[in-house]
């Protein structure tokens, strides 16, 4: 097995980077998800609210991002270090973790609503799944530190579809080739652990989609499917399930082509 693709999402929701190489940090790949756009309330603004951040490109550079979105001239933001504290929560029912507001109005322009981009300048402070304050550091990504996606059950998923979807709709972070179909159900069942060049992680959940999966990542457009096959063929007790979320063990660095080995 190798690695086929690594990417990331600065700001949670935004259209991917994809990357040759990545650095592994304890919360997951270096700069996922360390920004997000929020409400009034403090809860993040995802794709399943407002599709429209598919259309959010990102680039980032050492202190801040680089924005563009169609119709919008782009914008520039250092990490706002000295910023506004803000308390807030990925999904309503998640402990409110610390950030600091970056700017308000291009956001808001952006999203049509009022919102704000906070950034997470303590990445350990938020805890993995968001409702246990023991579980370990992640960043504003959904639950988990990373997620790891197998393209042989693409493969495999796209077979009971009229119209094949690509990985991007399940937004991982880690691809992986030459595994069997659906292999990542064992490792996640026994919590196996991976080599992926010198990195060491472990296996965690499956992870339960949701109608993002139904948004072009592209045009931003919804459908209907892969949602409706996984509910007839991928549905378990915790949700809807492809991909898994796997949690640093040992960091280092990932490079596109490396090996993965399954330890345990």
């Amino acid at each position: 097995m190798r690695i086929a693709s690594l990417h990331t999402y600065p700001v949670k929701g935004c259209h991917r980077i994809d990357h040759d190489a990545a650095r592994v940090e304890p919360w997951g790949l270096a700069g996922d998800r360390r920004w997000v756009m929020v409400d009034a309330d403090g809860v993040a603004i995802t794709q399943r609210d407002n599709p429209r951040l598919t259309q959010l490109r990102v680039r980032t550079r050492p202190g801040g991002l680089e924005l563009s979105a169609p119709g919008l001239p782009g914008l520039s933001v250092d990490e706002p270090v000295d910023g506004p504290k803000e308390f807030v929560r990925v999904f309503s029912g998640h402990l409110p973790a610390p950030a600091r507001l970056a700017e308000s109005a291009w956001s808001s322009e952006f999203l049509g609503v009022p919102a704000r981009l906070v950034w997470q300048a303590d990445a350990g402070a938020r805890p993995i799944g968001g409702k246990d304050p023991a579980g370990g550091p992640v960043s504003f990504a959904d639950g988990y530190p990373m997620l790891l996606a197998n393209e042989a059950s693409l493969d495999a998923l796209n077979y009971w579809l009229d119209e094949a979807v690509p990985i991007t709709r399940f937004r991982p972070n880690l691809v992986v080739s030459g595994a069997a179909p659906w292999a990542e159900d064992d490792w996640s069942a026994r919590e196996a652990r991976l080599r992926v060049g010198d990195v060491v992680l472990r296996a965690g959940p499956g992870c339960p989609r949701c109608v993002v999966t139904t948004i072009d990542q592209e045009s931003g457009e919804k459908g209907r499917e892969p949602l409706f096959a996984l509910g007839k063929h991928r549905r378990f007790a915790d949700g809807l399930l492809f991909a898994i979320n796997v949690i640093p063990a040992e960091l280092g660095s990932l490079r596109v082509g490396d090996t993965v080995t399954v330890l345990d």
